[in-house]
């Protein structure tokens, strides 16, 4: 991997916009760079033909739209943020990246809300996603594992505010576990606690830049998708249950794989603060566990019995998208090539 400058102006954004990745994505990010206004409408079927998953200007059309809700875009004025012909782009390329995520979920089984966090159990235990967890804990590269790191950055930088959308969506017991989470995701107020820092730290020691959004060029479509993911869930009111089930599943499975990553940087010669943020989700997330299946999910399956079939569906796509962005990985490592876009390589901190 080359060296590039970092994007973003700074550790803790917003970040700069990022570079096209075809005409939907061009004509916006040519928009947002003037003061708000309406845009010409797409054609109906301008997503129609692609694989939304995978498609890399409809991934990045999505994630454009939703950072204005997060922390928006350096030099892009705030108020396209509800925009209405903003919103309704954001709306054209949501419809078909939901679709995709409801087959890919698949059926679901039909329960009761009692029978919830067994339903969440056997959805996890169905699960055969591809071995990026093994695959880092033994035998990949300080590379590869930068490589990891610098995708999983995405999300990591803003750890837990997607599913903090949740939250005012919520009452009663569903809400007062959501916080319980939320409150040690974000490090109970601390700042050198809160887990985006915890991995601002992890990326620092390996050598990466930190400011958020920085590899945001680097990293393909399916990336995206795991972030899109949860901004969809958390911005729309309507699947918040899916919200809180994708919550469920990544909890579920987050123990073992980030023992695993651990292991993998102590393999590597990584120090103890280079691997504090995974140590961290190896204790947290065992506890974190529980409450999301029963406290969290039981809960609003228990007061919004209509909202199970989402809550299900919620950690199935969660499982799904992740397993796609696992096998984008590895294909790419077993075919000895970079898993980052060509063009685009990791960036050294300087």
């Amino acid at each position: 991997m080359s060296d590039v400058a970092a994007t973003g102006p700074g550790l803790y954004g917003p970040a700069v916009l990022p570079r096209p990745r075809g005409p939907v994505s061009a004509a916006l990010i040519q928009a947002l760079r003037r003061p708000p206004h309406d845009l010409p409408s797409p054609p109906a079927d301008v997503f129609a033909a692609v694989d939304p998953i995978r498609d890399e200007d409809l991934q990045l059309t999505l994630f454009l739209c939703y950072e204005l809700h997060y922390r928006g875009w350096q030099g892009v004025d705030e108020g396209w943020e509800w925009q209405p012909s903003l919103t309704a782009l954001r709306a054209r390329a949501e419809a078909p990246f939901e679709q995709a995520l409801r087959r890919l979920a698949g059926p679901l089984p039909v329960v009761t809300p009692e029978v919830v966090p067994r339903a969440l159990a056997e959805v996890v235990a169905a699960d055969d996603g591809p071995p990026l967890a093994a695959t880092l804990q033994r035998r990949a590269s300080l590379e590869q594992f930068r490589e990891f790191v610098a995708h999983r950055s995405i999300y990591h930088l803003k750890e837990a505010d997607p599913h903090s959308w949740g939250i005012p969506r919520l009452g009663g017991p569903a809400k007062a576990a959501l916080i319980e989470i939320q409150v040690d995701e974000y490090g109970g107020g601390r700042l050198e606690r809160m887990h985006a820092e915890l991995f601002r730290t992890t990326m620092s020691r390996l050598g990466l830049a930190t400011g958020y959004g920085a590899y945001l060029d680097a990293v393909g479509a399916v990336t995206l998708a795991t972030t899109n993911m949860i901004s969809l869930f958390g911005l729309h009111r309507r699947l918040r249950g899916a919200l809180l089930g994708h919550l469920a599943a990544f909890e579920m499975t987050s123990s073992l794989p980030n023992r695993r990553y651990g292991n993998g940087l102590r393999r590597l010669g990584l120090d103890e603060v280079a691997i504090a943020f995974y140590d961290e989700h190896v204790e947290a997330d065992a506890v974190h566990e529980q409450i999301a299946v029963h406290d969290l999910c039981g809960s609003l399956a228990r007061a919004e019995p209509a909202l199970i079939p989402d809550i299900l569906f919620g950690a199935a796509a969660c499982l799904a998208v992740d397993g796609i962005f696992a096998a984008h990985l590895l294909r790419a490592w077993e075919a000895g090539h970079s898993s980052l876009r060509p063009a685009v390589a990791t960036a050294r901190a300087a």
